[in-house]
């Protein structure tokens, strides 16, 4: 039978010649992924109760980024526990203070089409851009998987969602995402995969799909995949690996696989959207909330604050300021990320325009560092969630644009379409 990506990557994790939706199967994990804030610290001691050791410190990655840097003792002391963990475990593959796990993993080369892996993390299906199938997981099922190399899942079923055209300047991934989150009940996302497709999907560079993946959280699905092409596998030669076109040509969904809708979009139709607090399905025009009061501008986490986002809210800002009485703070995603944006001169426009630098990390967006809100504050952000409190006082208010949106927002003091400073 035909069959999908997701099919075919599970069965082959499960050592069997296919699939079907709703079998429960037994897979073999190629990658495991923690954080400081899920990880060791939630793992350690389950480990040691057990008296078990991982099963393979070479598949086990661990990345330092909610807790740095540390901002007081305990922050201080989670990191602290990390690191020896680590070091006592023989886990290598770990990224101490180098930036948020979602985008570092793929910067490293780490994530390839045809992959099961599992994340500590429900932003984990960003690893699905690859053509990996990434699901988060909580730390009793890392526990097990970290013990066996194994993990139990039902074969979900996949909805495709085909965008037509080309995106307009000024209009994003994050857009899509925003528009899909308004769209789509999650209850109809439940244990289905998220599968995004098209021309518009086709012209986009790594980093955009990463966004789509990433947010397939908030679609409620149980994890987002992109067919992997030749975008791909140009990201994963210069990450360093060396058989890129044959992974991609290896993991290819089969012609008249069976997938249980297809839901259709023009991207050409589309402008920039919003998400009003407190959830991403408040999602829609941005016309419909122009001169929305702003007090803070948030460009960060792992949707919005990659090489590419910054790029987009430099081609606002440049020749600008932000406006008086509102503040911009930007938290690049990756060291790596800030390193390149100096080069190109990125961080030079966006510092001149106002913008404050922060550290790499998820800090501001999960309410763990600097960039917090006070009561009654607004906030536009570049992150997938605006849920109540989350990044600070519960009385404040949280919008999700994209990166576009947030440095027109932050120019003119208020919400406003970045299409008209482009």
């Amino acid at each position: 039978m035909a069959a999908t990506l997701t099919e075919k990557i599970l069965a082959r994790a499960a050592g069997k010649p296919a699939v079907t939706p709703g079998e429960i199967v037994t897979t073999r994990v190629d990658l495991a992924m923690m954080h400081d804030s899920g990880g060791p610290r939630r793992v350690k001691p389950m480990l040691e109760r057990l008296g078990a050791k991982v099963w393979d410190p070479d598949r086990i990655v661990v990345v330092s980024d909610h807790y740095v840097p540390a901002i007081d003792a305990e922050s201080a002391q989670i990191l602290d526990l990390t690191r020896k963990w680590v070091k006592a475990e023989g886990i290598s593959k770990f990224f101490d203070m180098r930036g948020i796990c979602h985008v570092v993993l793929p910067e490293n080369g780490l994530i390839r089409p045809g992959m099961l892996a599992v994340g500590g993390d429900s932003h984990s299906p960003t690893g699905g851009a690859f053509g990996a199938f990434m699901v988060g997981i909580g730390a009793t099922e890392m526990l097990g998987v970290l013990v066996t190399g194994e993990i139990w899942l039902k074969v979900p079923s996949t909805r495709r969602f085909h965008w037509d055209g080309l995106l307009q300047p000024g209009v994003s991934a994050k857009d899509m995402i925003l528009r899909l989150c308004a769209d789509i009940d999650p209850d109809d996302m439940n244990y289905r995969v998220a599968e995004l497709a098209g021309p518009a999907i086709t012209a986009m560079d790594m980093p955009e799909r990463m966004t789509l993946c990433n947010m397939t959280a908030e679609l409620g699905a149980k994890t987002g995949l992109i067919a992997p092409d030749a975008t791909t596998a140009a990201w994963l030669t210069r990450t360093g690996v060396a058989d890129a076109d044959a992974l991609v040509a290896a993991w290819q969904e089969d012609d008249g696989a069976t997938v249980e809708a297809t839901h259709r979009y023009d991207a050409s139709a589309l402008g920039p959207q919003v998400a009003a607090p407190h959830n991403p399905a408040n999602s829609g025009d941005i016309g419909a909330h122009v001169g929305q009061r702003v007090d803070q501008a948030y460009i960060g986490a792992c949707t919005g604050a990659k090489l590419d986002d910054l790029h987009m809210a430099a081609s606002v800002l440049k020749g600008r300021k932000v406006a008086e009485g509102t503040r911009l703070l930007i938290a690049p995603a990756t060291t790596r990320t800030t390193e390149e944006a100096i080069k190109d001169g990125t961080l030079a426009t966006l510092t001149e325009a106002g913008a404050i630098l922060l550290p790499s990390g998820c800090g501001a967006c999960a309410g763990l560092g600097a960039g917090l809100l006070a009561d009654g504050e607004v906030c536009i952000a570049s992150t997938a969630r605006n849920f109540k409190g989350r990044m600070g006082s519960g009385s404040a208010s949280v919008w999700l644009a994209s990166p576009y949106s947030v440095a027109a927002a932050a120019v003119a003091g208020h919400i406003a379409d970045p299409r008209e400073m482009l």
